[in-house]
């Protein structure tokens, strides 16, 4: 393992991981880092280009491009939350990599960039954070050279196995409550969470000047066996520091008392027994 993984893998166990056992960060890690490769080969990186990371949360992307090419590349870590930036600035210099890397805060609707000045552009996992996605797509070809290629990695979590589906009615007191409730707010256009598929994508992008789009899906079915504890963090945990938890979500339709006793219900139900969860995701990549 390289010396920019290690410290990165190791941040990210001791904090955004810190709930997981063993195992699963392992597993999460691995599967982050296959990620990661993925769309730093679709992004076609080559040295001397110049290259950003927006929305670059704990630099998964960005670490991985100074992997491979040092000081060779002009880096770009951008991110609209100046923590994010400063968590990337701490592990990168607890390396002695070189590099030749810029921080940069912006929010990807608003870019502080000129235009054409960038060779690569990437993101991962970002537009689930962004509630109105073609703006976001009219910087990221703004800013690019002509040629120029735009690679990403998006879960398409409006498609992934919801909580009903893994419960029986018999299960859970209010079952067909539950059920509505989480159908309609797993379906809200208001959400960027879940407001978009790989054909809104896909449209977006050629809607923003983008000539050669390309938007590919993949399922992946994982299996698990959970304990309490591990379900009730699925339920708990936000997704991200500005979107509401799945309890939350609940509490919105549901009073409290009720939103308890469905997680202990569904706790019950699903706990130490194998469960199968389908999730989708897309990997973009979009040339100017």
């Amino acid at each position: 393992m390289s010396e920019i993984c290690k410290n990165w893998s190791t941040w990210l166990k001791k904090t955004r991981f810190s709930y997981m056992d063993e195992q699963q960060k392992e597993q999460t890690l691995n599967w982050l880092i296959a990620v990661r490769d993925s769309v730093l080969n679709l992004a076609d990186l080559k040295e001397g280009q110049k290259i950003a990371d927006f929305g670059c949360g704990s630099g998964l992307l960005a670490f991985g491009v100074l992997e491979r090419f040092e000081d060779k590349v002009e880096l770009i870590f951008s991110d609209k939350f100046q923590d994010c930036l400063d968590e990337c600035k701490k592990i990168l210099n607890e390396t002695n990599i070189k590099n030749n890397a810029k921080f940069l805060i912006s929010d990807v609707s608003d870019i502080k960039l000129e235009k054409n000045c960038l060779d690569r552009l990437m993101t991962r996992s970002v537009l689930v954070h962004v509630k109105e996605k073609q703006p976001a797509f009219n910087e990221f070809c703004r800013i690019l050279k002509p040629t120029g290629i735009y690679a990403a990695f998006e879960p398409i979590i409006s498609e992934n196995t919801r909580y009903y589906e893994l419960l029986n009615s018999n299960q859970i007191s209010d079952y067909n409550d539950f059920q509505k409730a989480e159908k309609e707010f797993m379906e809200n256009p208001n959400d960027p969470l879940v407001n978009f598929n790989a054909e809104s994508l896909d449209k977006n992008l050629y809607e923003a000047g983008f000539t050669d789009v390309t938007v590919n899906v993949q399922e992946a079915a994982s299996k698990y066996i959970p304990t309490k504890e591990a379900i009730l963090n699925w339920l708990i945990t936000p997704p991200a520091p500005d979107q509401k938890s799945m309890k939350e979500r609940f509490l919105e339709y549901f009073d409290e008392k009720k939103v308890d006793n469905f997680i202990l219900e569904v706790q019950n139900a699903l706990s130490q027994k194998e469960v199968k969860i389908t999730s989708k995701t897309a990997f973009i990549k979009a040339m100017k």
